[in-house]
């Protein structure tokens, strides 16, 4: 009996363990199909993000990506800036830990700020000077 309450609790783990990893594989499938119109992309836990042309779409990954997610155009931002734990960070001298967080300013304070989430500060550092070189591109 006791055996086979053991082996049970590990079938149902393992189920867990399958579901998880395809409904991983799922939002992942969808962001390859969505990522495809655009110039750039990215792809994390807390945030997808897209830049086509002077435009950014963001939004949250999930195993269906609706067709309207928020955008705004690189050309409305007044400021871009990395945010680590709410705080913001000299590019030269990056925190090891954190929750890193990209910040647009808007010109016209509608929207008065967006903040996309990353997982990693290097990485939103890199699409930090992607962004602002864009941005001196354009304007």
């Amino acid at each position: 009996m006791a055996r086979g309450l053991f082996w049970l609790s590990l079938l149902v783990v393992f189920f867990i363990l399958a579901w998880s990893g395809w409904n991983e594989y799922q939002k992942l499938e969808a962001y390859r199909v969505w990522a495809e119109k655009f110039d750039q992309a990215k792809y994390d836990i807390y945030a997808i993000i897209g830049v086509k042309g002077k435009e950014i779409t963001w939004g949250k990954p999930s195993r269906s990506i609706p067709d309207t997610l928020p955008n705004f155009l690189l050309s409305d931002v007044d400021k871009i800036e990395l945010l680590v734990n709410d705080k913001s960070v000299d590019l030269a001298n990056l925190p090891n830990q954190g929750k890193p967080v990209i910040k647009f300013t808007f010109m016209n304070d509608n929207p008065p700020t967006i903040k996309i989430p990353f997982t990693e500060i290097d990485l939103a550092a890199k699409w930090l000077n992607y962004l602002s070189n864009l941005q001196k591109k354009i304007c």
